[in-house]
């Protein structure tokens, strides 16, 4: 015998989420492949980077192994040296914002995350960690970086499926 959840608000948040997103996930917005710099490239570099393939976002990866140290957000890049804040020919970590290592529990985004976590994600309802910019796709164990999900892309998404 099934039983049915007391409380209906949940039901009816499920049954929205479920007609909005039908079932769709990360995958389904066919995220483009992240574009990655090093901190000692020059800004130079990681802007026209980003310019020339309309990215808003580059992940910045260590020289050494690869991992996952922040990210550039290039609107914010181009408010900088507007600001002379920084030069074309600094190095990226001089702009770039870092990834808190300390005390955070990351949410994790794979490409089989349903579009409604990436919602709440971008909403700031996970962890109180507040409203975010961008996600970065991995793989589940966090090894590999495969995209960057915005949330223009699932706003264009959403309308794509009306």
């Amino acid at each position: 015998m099934e039983t049915q959840p007391a409380n209906g608000d949940a039901e009816t948040m499920q049954s929205l989420w479920a007609n909005k997103y039908r079932g769709a996930t990360v995958e389904d917005l066919d995220p483009p492949p992240a574009l990655s710099v090093q901190p000692t490239d020059p800004i130079h570099h990681a802007l026209m980077s980003g310019l020339e393939r309309d990215y808003t976002h580059l992940t910045v990866i260590s020289q050494e192994n690869r991992a996952l140290l922040g990210y550039i957000s290039i609107p914010r890049l181009q408010q900088l040296l507007k600001e002379q804040k920084v030069m074309e020919s600094d190095p990226v970590q001089a702009a770039m914002l870092k990834f808190r290592r300390r005390g955070t529990r990351y949410k994790v985004i794979t490409t089989e995350t349903p579009l409604e976590e990436l919602e709440e994600f971008f909403s700031g309802g996970v962890d109180g960690s507040g409203a975010q910019e961008f996600a970065v796709v991995t793989d589940a164990s966090r090894k590999f970086v495969l995209g960057v999900a915005t949330k223009n892309d699932l706003d264009k998404f959403v309308k794509s499926r009306a």
